[in-house]
């Protein structure tokens, strides 16, 4: 395998955070107080320096909505200091008339490849982060994700499996975006029923050529390391999808709040074990390498 790369982390300074610096606030991922505070680049590569980790992308963490361009700038000054990460994940606002003035800002930093707007809606408050469950089919978020072609950039696509469904119409209808789906389609309901819902919602995705699957965040429900959850998850997504459309990464430092870097690598090569080597190069590197183009 000649690259290794985590496709999904994130680096952050509380300050800059409203959720991190004000009070509280009920996350989906549980109690957060160990990860209050700074994450700086230099504590992530430490986590990840016995991984083998060769490259990483950066994708953005909910700064105020109308300081989108500061995060961009802090995370490419940061990239120019250290090295890494390799690319970003930024955020724009696609609910508004038209995104491409946002876009063109995010355009100065050199480092961006593609942008992320969570549109994933729960019942469950403390699941929730969109407004509404129907963003999916806004006609505003449809035409302003069109818009990323221009820019060559891909679009993180998060949603729960009830939403799958519309998330695979705005593909269709936006064939020329590569959309990323965020922590294989976010399996939350463990039950039968709720595995059977996603499984289907990830069949209706995986037969949008333009939608890959990014194995991610497998702990954001279960609060654990869990090779075996893990396992299950990526034999399904690979079966689905097929492991040139899927791609590793660590959620951290999220997922620090339960295991360690190398521990959550360990579970994820050991899920990926029975796969040949040519899959496990795609999910570890080469379908990362390819969509958010790390090579350029």
């Amino acid at each position: 395998m000649s690259e290794f790369v985590d496709a999904h982390h994130h680096i952050w300074r509380q300050a800059d955070l409203p959720w991190l610096a004000g009070p509280m606030q009920p996350r989906i991922f549980g109690p957060y107080e160990p990860i209050r505070r700074d994450y700086p680049i230099e504590e992530y590569l430490a986590d990840a320096a016995s991984s083998g980790v060769t490259r990483s992308v950066y994708v953005q963490t909910n700064w105020a909505t109308d300081r989108f361009e500061d995060e961009a700038a802090w995370v490419q000054r940061t990239a120019e200091e250290h090295g890494w990460p390799h690319a970003i994940v930024a955020f724009a606002d696609f609910s508004v008339d038209d995104v491409r003035p946002q876009l063109d800002r995010l355009a100065r930093y050199e480092l961006v490849r593609g942008v992320r707007m969570q549109l994933h809606w729960h019942e469950n408050p403390l699941y929730r982060f969109a407004a509404r469950s129907d963003l999916c089919v806004d006609p505003r978020i449809r035409r302003n994700i069109g818009r990323l072609t221009d820019y060559g950039w891909s679009f993180d696509l998060q949603v729960f499996a009830p939403q799958m469904a519309d998330a695979a119409s705005l593909a269709e209808a936006c064939p020329d975006v590569t959309f990323i789906l965020q922590h294989a389609g976010m399996l939350e309901e463990l039950a039968p029923r709720g595995r059977a819902a996603w499984r289907a919602g990830m069949t209706r995705l995986s037969k949008c050529p333009n939608v890959v699957c990014k194995l991610s965040g497998l702990g954001t429900f279960i609060h654990r390391n869990d090779a075996a959850h893990i396992a299950e998850i990526l034999n399904d997504t690979v079966a689905s999808f097929g492991a040139g459309r899927c791609l590793f990464g660590s959620n951290f430092p999220v997922e620090k709040l339960w295991t360690s870097y190398r521990e959550l690598v360990d579970a994820y090569r050991a899920a990926a074990a029975p796969l040949r080597p040519d899959q496990r190069d795609a999910i570890f590197g080469a379908t990362a390498m390819r969509v958010y183009r790390l090579g350029s």
